[in-house]
């Protein structure tokens, strides 16, 4: 049975009060380590077995943000040890390593992607994303003046979160309603986005309405760079397996007393959207710049192929 932390973690994520990636997989990395070390059990089957019912009730929240589930394989595959107190020793050992190591991916992936921005640049951006923010950061350090078109980016309006960050970076925003997109494209020298997921062939999974500006930077000549921590990456789209996209709650789209006004209509609000990768110009990581075509080798190198994933029941 998971812990109350696990429990409280889960919800958290699955309202967004805890968001973004990077903060989702460290949260449930951290979720996993206060399980193990809260852990009464006495041998190492059911150890392990609360280990897999705590990252289940995790993997549950949110199915598209990959960063979620790849804590989780990073912490409990291949589990090493004959004893209750040196599986603990492991996972402990290993939640930690992973919370050190996303600390400082996304320094090393804002210095890289602040090489692609130049002074006087003028970005814009989609939703919320902190990996895109730290390459604007680490520009703005190295003494370049960037200035960034800010889409509000409905139905949650994560937008408004770039704006503010960005100002209390020194970056002049304009804030845009997400239809006039295409309208300021010809005064941007870069569209900068992050991503929930990335699959195997390059394709990008990111908020609803990045495929749109994508498609309609590619018409006007922009080029639309992705920062995204390997993190992003889906290894399980190596075995064929396709990206879920997450529908979420109606009563982010429309009140109920809206809904009753207007009388019966269908809501859907799908919260992500699949950029193709012919759209996309360069990916950007903590490992390197890459373009979409070469994501397959890093994913490789680093995931390898995925088979069972180690929180099923065991069969």
């Amino acid at each position: 049975m998971p812990i109350e932390e696990v429990e409280e973690t889960a919800e958290a994520i699955e309202t967004m009060e805890i968001r973004g990636a990077a903060t989702i997989a460290g949260a449930a990395a951290a979720a996993l380590e206060s399980q193990a070390a809260a852990s009464e059990a006495t041998d190492p089957e059911a150890f392990e077995a609360e280990l897999r019912a705590a990252a289940r009730t995790l993997y549950q929240t949110r199915p598209t943000a990959v960063s979620l589930p790849n804590a989780l394989r990073f912490v409990l595959q291949d589990l090493e040890g004959a004893t209750v107190e040196e599986l603990r020793e492991t996972v402990l050992t290993r939640t930690r390593k992973f919370r050190a190591d996303l600390e400082h991916a996304q320094e090393r992936l804002g210095r890289i992607g602040a090489n692609r921005l130049r002074d006087g640049d003028v970005i814009m951006t989609h939703c919320h994303s902190t990996d895109a923010l730290a390459t604007v950061e680490h520009a703005v350090d190295a003494g370049k003046d960037i200035e960034a078109i800010v889409k509000e980016t409905r139905p949650r309006n994560q937008g408004h979160i770039t704006a503010q960050r960005l100002r209390e970076l020194g970056v002049p925003v304009t804030l845009i309603v997400d239809s006039a997109a295409h309208r300021y494209l010809n005064d941007v020298d870069h569209v900068l986005v992050g991503a929930d997921s990335i699959a195997a062939d390059g394709s990008v999974i990111n908020k609803i309405g990045t495929s749109g500006l994508a498609v309609n930077a590619r018409d006007r000549g922009t080029p639309i760079v992705v920062a995204a921590q390997t993190i992003k990456l889906h290894p399980g789209t190596l075995t064929g397996h396709t990206v879920e996209i997450e529908m979420r709650a109606e009563s982010e789209v429309i009140s109920k007393a809206d809904r009753e006004k207007i009388g019966e209509i269908t809501v859907k609000n799908p919260a992500f959207d699949v950029t193709p990768p012919r759209h996309v110009d360069a990916i950007i990581t903590e490992r390197g710049q890459y373009p979409p075509e070469s994501i397959v080798s890093l994913m490789r190198e680093l995931y390898g192929d995925v088979d069972e994933e180690p929180w099923a029941e065991p069969n």
